[in-house]
């Protein structure tokens, strides 16, 4: 094997050495503030709200998307209501909430006995 001569003082030499604690001393104060348990919660709470954020984006758009989808069955391009199409699914409802309020009625005991 064959040596290499170190040229250095031993001033060098303790500079070397003080510069590589201070260089380690900051990768441990790094990895220190990495593995706390408050960065640890911190990072996973900001996973979740990223991906909170990015599932109700798609989801707003989804929405977004089928309203205009029903809204453009019910309304032209110039926004004037399509009557051919309102007038059926309001009678709809407007039969479905009477049958509701009246047959509700019947089933709540009809008449009542005088005592």
């Amino acid at each position: 094997m064959a040596e290499t001569s170190d040229t250095r003082t031993p001033a060098q030499i303790e500079a070397d050495i003080r510069a590589r604690r201070e260089v380690l001393a900051e990768t441990l104060d790094e990895i220190g503030v990495r593995v706390h348990p408050k960065t640890i919660v911190g990072d996973a709470k900001a996973k979740v709200v990223a991906n909170v954020d990015h599932t109700l984006g798609k989801a707003y758009v989804q929405v977004n998307r089928a309203v205009s989808e029903v809204r453009a069955q019910f309304v032209d391009e110039e926004g004037a209501p399509r009557l051919e199409r309102v007038v059926p699914v309001a009678l709809v409802v407007v039969g479905v909430v009477g049958l509701l309020a009246f047959g509700g009625r019947g089933r709540r005991g009809g008449r009542r006995r005088k005592r």
